[in-house]
């Protein structure tokens, strides 16, 4: 029987507060059939008080797999034909998770929506792209900073006009995702092997090899509140962030011929991981004194 309604998963990991404000916004949200967080932590308590206190449903994860592995397991529990998967540290616009499920309805080729991210300062979060090919993705890594409008920055970041329309995307932001069932099975959900950071990438390729159509709506609108983690300590998340990078090139990328463009990425990625790692820290010393 069909369920036209989604299945709310959010991968918790030490979330302080932003648990709470998350759940206040979906519990009992139109188009919602349950919602289940998935806590990676362990010693932390506050996304299971925060599940008692909303009644809905909980899992500690036996280790911490990463947010794709928190989110296929959020994902086994449910079984409506949409899923949304989310961070704790987004608060869901009212109407939002009903306008996302009311907007794959209308076609079955869409296999994910994405929502409007918003940023506390009211700004658009670029949270739908093009699918990165090596010259796109070259170009804007080693420009994007230097040089915002270098032509491979201006093609990666789609224009994402809140007043406008639909937009078509290669992927979608990982951050507040809806997915339809069948698409996530048909793909296997996240690729685990990705810790944090490009799952999103390889589950928008993973569709578009599948058939399935990315849209972004701004008709549903979620707010990104900012992750505590990230500030205290921006280091590691660019670190994975580059050795996910380095995994999604070897998957696009994986005959023995082109070994010498992995190589040639791997160098490029370190190079730049260090030199944004040094950069980070200098900013928090600086702040510290």
């Amino acid at each position: 029987m069909s369920n036209p309604a989604a299945d709310v998963v959010v991968v918790t990991y030490f979330p302080g507060d932003t648990i709470t404000s998350f759940l206040q916004s979906v519990v009992g949200a139109d188009a919602v059939a349950s919602v289940t967080i998935v806590d990676n932590a362990t010693g932390d308590e506050a996304a299971e008080r925060a599940a008692a206190e909303a009644e809905v449903a909980f899992v500690r994860a036996a280790r911490n797999g990463g947010y794709g592995a928190g989110a296929n397991l959020g994902a086994a529990h449910g079984s409506a034909d949409w899923i949304l998967i989310s961070n704790a540290d987004i608060v869901v616009g009212p109407g939002a998770i009903a306008s996302l499920v009311a907007v794959g309805e209308s076609d079955p080729s869409i296999g994910a929506v994405g929502p409007r991210v918003c940023e506390i300062d009211g700004t658009t979060y670029p949270s739908a792209r093009p699918l990165p090919t090596l010259v796109l993705g070259a170009g804007h890594a080693l420009f994007g900073k230097v040089w915002p409008s270098n032509p491979w920055s201006k093609r990666y970041r789609i224009v994402l006009d809140p007043h406008g329309g639909e937009v078509e995307a290669g992927w979608l932001s990982g951050s507040c995702l809806l997915v339809r069932r069948a698409a996530w099975d048909a793909v296997g959900g996240f690729d685990e092997g990705y810790f944090m950071f490009f799952e999103d990438v390889e589950l928008g390729r993973g569709l578009d090899r599948a058939g399935y159509r990315r849209v972004w709506t701004p008709a549903a609108s979620v707010t990104h509140l900012g992750g505590h983690s990230y500030r205290s300590d921006p280091a590691p998340m660019l670190e994975a962030h580059h050795a996910s990078a380095r995994r999604y090139v070897h998957r696009v990328y994986p005959r023995w011929w082109q070994a010498p463009v992995r190589a040639a990425v791997a160098a490029g990625l370190e190079m730049r991981q260090r030199a944004e790692v040094a950069a980070a820290r200098k900013r928090l010393a600086t702040r510290a004194d």
